[in-house]
């Protein structure tokens, strides 16, 4: 079976845990009747979404603006966390602290590089049990995801700049046709 092109990006493997880890956090923390957890959930989905989409797309111009949006996304997600270690008085830890408590940061690195694609059941350790650790990993993770979309948008611009866009393209054909014709 052959993969889509952007299942073997980091920017896009490193999404899926975010959503999958959302949606536990959720159901742990965040009550059920919450908009707020509606919120979450959707933002931790677009944020995975929008990159499978976009890679899809016949204009690299629609390609950047759909990873335009999963970072939006990812960066309302972030907010939410950072929102709810503000509301609940939880610590949140630098870069060097959670990558160096956080054992799950590592282990979710390990099988995000282990392969180019994700398994289709990826066996990511599962969400820590305590609330502090569990919203820093979410907020490490979601940096390093924003990080990581941030490059792939600058080198698709840098494609787009090198190579052109869809439409460029189409009208370059168009004039090459019509030149050959006539």
């Amino acid at each position: 079976m052959s993969r889509a092109g952007y299942e073997y990006l980091l920017a896009y493997k490193i999404t899926v845990p975010i959503y999958d880890y959302t949606i536990e956090f959720c159901r742990r923390w965040i009550s059920p009747k919450s908009r707020t957890k509606d919120q979450m959930e959707q933002a931790a989905r677009s944020g995975t979404a929008n990159i499978a989409e976009g890679s899809i797309q016949q204009s690299l111009a629609s390609y950047i603006k759909l990873a335009g949006v999963s970072r939006g996304s990812l960066e309302e997600l972030l907010n939410d966390y950072l929102a709810y270690a503000r509301q609940h008085q939880i610590p949140i830890w630098a870069k060097e602290r959670a990558i160096r408590e956080i054992r799950e940061l590592g282990q979710i690195w390990e099988i995000l590089k282990a392969t180019p694609t994700l398994p289709a059941s990826p066996n990511f350790p599962h969400l820590p049990n305590i609330p502090e650790v569990a919203v820093n990993l979410m907020i490490t993770l979601t940096h390093q995801a924003n990080y990581l979309i941030d490059k792939l948008i600058e080198s698709l611009k840098v494609k787009h700049t090198k190579e052109g866009g869809f439409s460029e393209k189409l009208l370059n054909n168009r004039l090459e046709y019509r030149k050959k014709r006539f």
